[in-house]
């Protein structure tokens, strides 16, 4: 999104406007996706809210211009794929937020407005708890448990039936008396801190993976395949709410949710009825101050109003229920001390900086690292030492206050520099890569002139802390496209010392005992680790020796076929620093062969100037020229690139430009689904007849290819009377 962000929506311009709800309709959806299907949210829940603030906000300014596709009144996401549908009989909804007490006052003041001819009328509320957990509605018939359903989209969900069965605080049978003929009851899944610990210590120790956060966790087990699973989590319910109901369980909110704790479910005990709001804020003080000891993970407040008959009148706005709101807490915060600063290499080379700090505890999590982000956070100034917003200057020995964004992500909010120890001095970042001892550079920025503000190791094929994600994107689809070299099998790989450089990858096949053994003894481990977390023992399990992996044919075959790539995959394929597919494709073009290419890169990086050696090629510029020198320049490098061209040999590239070329000269889009050819082969084989290839239509396009699925590309095209042709025409155009 752009920075229109920042203006105020008053100020905003009806252009300014209709581009800024596009581009927060796009950011929630993606963030919805994130959270409710993926269980992986990638912004925090402040961040989350504030993008559905921003949007509402123009929308009401700009009526005309709400979208089709608007986040305004969507719940969560579509069902993730793998489970049956579940339509819910009553819709699933959100509740708006209230972030102040002025909020909350607001809040009753619009209910008493609403009902202010009813002069005798006595609106009570209740208020309780906001589980952070996986919403889940369970169907009774009869008193018995038939069906069990996520959120969803709030009005599809997934079926989970059978993995809720295994939750103990889910009665199969309701007890007691007085329960409809059918009631939906809806609650939240959630699982303890205590439980959550277990668990990942349990992973550790077999070897699995790490768990985030409770939440993630949660939503993760409750849509397991195999219910053994989701019962080895030990997950909890609290019932605080119910959907379809052939009888309404009680008179009032308070009433109806005290049925629920007869009928078997568990309730909070730390719901209340109040009748103002200075009641319903004291009692979220009270939740706020027990926050930390409850032993699971809450957001907030959640108040309504507790007559039924008062809920259908006031009603609903949008996908949520005017009657009802969400008191959200605010990140919370401790005080630590910073230890030390340790640098962590990242895939691409980024030193990121790390503060170890002494443990805290902060919203039941225990904090001991935080991510410093770069070193101009720490200094708290830029190279020009001129201070940045968002620096602290962070030193070792400061006291600091910590808080967990959206409850998950550590960051430092203060400095304390009134206890800073006399003797603590500015942190200075590393020079040189701390894994590899490769120069560690800052990069100028070609079109702002300033230098960035994080600082890279140069040592692409040599470092290890780049490796696994070198070898990834060696082998990627794009690249070489070694196909079943995918990650996993890359990252086993590395881990034993099968494969430490992209030239040991064509070596396998004269190791294929060992690749054998290794694969075997990770699928064994895999099968423990399914075992332990699930109880279940296996039986008549084969030795690792017995096993046959005949797939290892197929993988080194597909190695071998890949050993005279052509010369623009190759080069993509080293992964060097901003050399995308076009770059690598103007290079080969450029040099013709891998050797003319080192030859000028090394000579590039000896000169004093290098702009004076590298000769003038549009599409190559100041930031490229400078990422081969750094590349060509290490001497640590050429130990790798020399073993790999021992082994992979890639072809010349050739420009077979005719007088009977007839592309040449002539500006091509390709869109849709090519069929016979991956989008960058294409590409390739049109640059060569000496075509231009362009990834948007205009008025200068002269011939688009458009394979099934063409979208807008095709639209424009045939507004501006460009030649359209299919990919089997393109193949006769050009002769092949």
């Amino acid at each position: 999104m752009s920075d229109l962000s920042q203006k105020p929506v008053e100020d905003l311009t009806e252009d300014e406007a209709r581009a800024e709800l596009e581009g927060l309709a796009k950011s929630i959806a993606a963030a919805d996706i994130a959270y409710h299907q993926n269980d992986a949210p990638e912004i925090t829940d402040a961040e989350y809210d504030a993008l559905r603030q921003r949007n509402k906000a123009i929308e009401e300014a700009f009526p005309d211009l709400v979208r089709a596709d608007s986040p305004t009144g969507v719940v969560g996401a579509a069902p993730a794929e793998g489970f049956a549908k579940v339509r819910h009989a009553v819709p699933m909804l959100s509740l708006a937020k209230a972030y102040t007490d002025e909020d909350v006052v607001d809040f009753i003041a619009r209910g008493r407005r609403f009902f202010e001819r009813d002069k005798d009328l006595d609106i009570a509320f209740t208020a309780e708890p906001k589980i952070d957990g996986l919403s889940a509605s369970l169907r009774y018939e009869n008193g018995v448990f038939v069906q069990g359903a996520t959120r969803g989209d709030g009005a599809v969900g997934e079926d989970i039936t059978a993995n809720l069965r295994t939750i103990k605080d889910i009665p199969h049978k309701l007890s007691g008396s007085g329960w409809p003929e059918v009631i939906e009851i809806r609650g939240e899944v959630y699982m303890t801190y205590a439980e959550f610990q277990a668990l990942k210590e349990r992973s550790a120790a077999a070897g699995g993976q790490d768990y985030v956060n409770p939440r993630n966790t949660a939503a993760g087990s409750l849509r397991q395949k195999d219910p053994t699973i989701t019962a080895s989590r030990n997950l909890r319910f609290f019932a605080y709410a119910w959907g379809f109901a052939s009888e309404e369980p009680a008179p009032t909110q308070y009433e109806a949710v005290q049925k629920f704790a007869e009928w078997g479910f568990q309730i909070s005990p730390l719901m209340v009825r109040a009748t103002n709001a200075d009641e319903l804020i004291a009692h979220y003080r009270t939740i706020e101050a027990q926050r930390a000891s409850l032993g699971y993970d809450i957001d907030g407040v959640v108040y309504k109003v507790d007559q039924l008959e008062l809920q259908r009148r006031w009603g609903f706005v949008t996908g949520e229920p005017r009657w009802a709101i969400a008191h959200k807490f605010p990140a919370e915060r401790a005080t630590t001390v910073v230890r030390g600063i340790d640098i962590q290499v990242g895939r691409t080379g980024t030193l990121a900086p790390v503060a170890r700090l002494d443990p805290v505890s902060v919203g039941g999590v225990t904090v001991v690292n935080v991510t410093l982000h770069n070193e101009d956070y720490i200094a708290g100034k830029d190279s020009n030492g001129l201070p940045i917003r968002e620096g602290k200057d962070i030193r070792i020995g400061d006291s600091v206050v910590i808080q967990r964004a959206g409850d998950v992500i550590p960051q430092i909010v203060d400095v304390l520099v009134e206890k800073r120890p006399a003797d603590a001095v500015p942190y200075e970042m590393p020079h040189s890569c701390p894994v590899c001892g490769s120069p560690a550079t800052r990069e100028i920025n070609e079109k702002t002139g300033k230098e960035d503000s994080r600082r890279r190791c140069t040592g692409e094929l040599i470092c290890p802390a780049q490796a696994v994600e070198s070898l990834k994107h060696f082998a990627s689809r794009g690249a070489l496209d070694i196909e079943g070299l995918g990650a996993e099998n890359i990252e086993l790989f590395f881990s034993t010392g099968l494969v430490k450089t992209a030239a040991d990858i064509f070596t396998l096949k004269d190791r294929r005992a060992d690749v054998q053994r290794v694969m075997a003894e990770k699928r064994e481990e895999q099968a423990r680790a399914r075992e332990l977390a699930s109880g279940k023992t296996r039986k008549n399990v084969r030795s690792v020796e017995d096993r046959n992996y005949q797939g290892l044919d197929k993988l080194f075959a597909a190695i071998d076929a890949r050993r005279e790539p052509e010369l623009d995959r190759f080069i993509f394929a080293l992964g060097i620093h901003h050399i995308g597919e076009t770059t690598a494709a103007v290079l080969a073009r450029t040099f013709g062969t891998m050797e003319e290419l080192m030859r000028v890169g090394k000579e590039t990086a000896a000169a004093e100037d290098p702009t004076t050696v590298f000769p003038s090629v549009d599409g190559i510029g100041g930031t490229v020229i400078d990422a081969l020198v750094d590349f060509f320049g290490n001497e640590r490098n050429d130990e790798v690139l020399d073993a790999l061209l021992a082994e992979v040999h890639p072809k010349p590239y050739v420009v077979t430009i005719s007088a009977d070329s007839v592309v040449a000269g002539k500006t091509i889009v390709f869109t849709g689904s090519l069929e016979k050819m991956t989008r960058s082969e294409a590409k390739a084989m049109a640059e060569r007849l000496g075509a231009k290839v362009a990834g948007s239509v205009s008025a200068k396009t002269d011939i688009l290819v458009a394979g099934p699925g063409a979208g807008s590309k095709l639209k424009t095209a045939q507004e501006h009377g460009v030649e359209v042709i299919s990919e089997d025409e393109w193949f006769e155009r050009i002769g092949r």
